[in-house]
């Protein structure tokens, strides 16, 4: 719609690569959810920088993006985060993001990277936008929600995570995986995951490979996504 306005809060630093393709992660979300018509903001929340409080009010919806970051962690920029979500929760405004209350640890079974196949419940929240029952997505992670907090909803999961998306009342959704990421975007961190020795060559080479058959199913996560945050579904 004609004159709405978004913000991106920037939980993670751009790399070189990001930045020289897509003008950063900033880039990358606008090239998925962005429409004629917006107006699309950017502060940088692991950097100490956001909105102040009368600037709040003019956001029609927020996008929390990923972190290297534990979501459990008690930095100084996690918790001014989750002091400014809890007051987007109360004035009900649309966010696309994190987990609000609920607990998030180390996942039992180790790194979840590559393409994973999520299943969804579709019945639950997609009522005007047909939404098939499974759907293919980038996934990066260690980390997963061991539990939700009070009132929140599973929408999907996966063989290897037991909450995969999940709604809270009908103005937050959180996806744990990435539907902005592209396979050169994953490619890109797999090497720096093991030039940093956050992972094994093994793991490395066996998601690289794996990569090459399969494809995240990027449309349907676009829609899927701008239709929450814009209030079609």
């Amino acid at each position: 719609m004609e004159g709405r306005k978004f913000a991106i809060l920037m939980c993670a630093e751009d790399s070189d690569f990001v930045k020289k393709m897509y003008g950063g992660y900033y880039g990358v979300f606008v090239r998925m959810l962005k429409e004629d018509g917006e107006t699309w903001d950017v502060f940088e929340a692991a950097r100490g920088d956001f909105p102040a409080d009368d600037e709040i009010g003019d956001y029609d919806g927020f996008v929390i993006t990923g972190s290297c970051n534990d979501a459990y962690g008690n930095d100084l920029w996690i918790c001014k985060l989750v002091f400014l979500v809890k007051k987007l929760v109360a004035m009900k405004k649309k966010i696309l993001g994190r987990a609000l209350g609920g607990k998030i640890d180390r996942s039992t079974t180790g790194w979840d990277i590559g393409i994973t196949k999520i299943h969804l419940q579709t019945s639950q929240f997609f009522t005007s936008v047909k939404i098939p029952a499974s759907l293919s997505i980038i996934e990066c992670h260690q980390d997963e929600v061991w539990e939700l907090p009070p009132k929140a909803k599973i929408l999907a999961w996966s063989n290897k995570t037991g909450i995969e998306m999940f709604t809270y009342g009908d103005h937050i959704m959180g996806i744990q995986g990435h539907p902005e990421y592209t396979k050169d975007i994953l490619l890109h961190l797999i090497d720096r995951l093991f030039t940093r020795n956050f992972i094994e060559e093994s793991l490395s080479e066996a998601v690289k490979s794996k990569l090459e058959a399969g494809e995240p199913d990027a449309e349907t996560w676009k829609k899927l996504c701008t239709s929450f945050l814009k209030g079609r579904l």
